[in-house]
């Protein structure tokens, strides 16, 4: 699919450097940080705790409109704890991740339904369906 094929929301730019011990800037200037490996301890953040980062917002992103289509809010302490793990299996390295969703004052079945169908629409979940191993859980 090219962009001619449908319409562009929006486009994330950045200049990165230096891979995983280098920096990241974006476009409009609003992201600019260090990188650096897992687990090190040199200044920065790395892929992982950017792709959790931004999933987790995008995922309640999804919950919203799914709660929306059943006329209801989100709580406002709602939460999606994740948890992307940067893995190696036979020389390989993959990625697996974990999200665990907080909707407080929701029944069990309700934000069930919510997490199951944000799951389905989430760009960052359809990006990696089939892809990764994910665990979802609710609180």
């Amino acid at each position: 699919m090219t962009s001619i094929d449908h319409k562009v929301l929006y486009t994330g730019k950045t200049y990165t450097i230096g891979g995983r011990d280098g920096s990241s800037l974006s476009s409009d200037g609003r992201l600019d940080i260090k990188l650096s490996p897992p687990g090190s301890d040199h200044a920065g953040t790395n892929p992982e705790q950017l792709f959790a980062a931004g999933w987790s917002a995008c995922f309640i992103g999804a919950m919203g409109l799914a709660a929306g289509r059943r006329k209801i809010k989100l709580p406002e302490d709602t939460a999606v704890d994740a948890e992307v793990d940067l893995a190696n299996a036979d020389g390989a390295n993959f990625l697996q991740a974990r999200l665990k969703v907080s909707l407080p004052g929701l029944e069990q079945e309700l934000a069930q339904a919510i997490v199951e169908e944000a799951h389905q629409t989430c760009p960052y979940s359809k990006a990696t369906r089939e892809n990764i191993n994910v665990e979802l859980t609710i609180a």
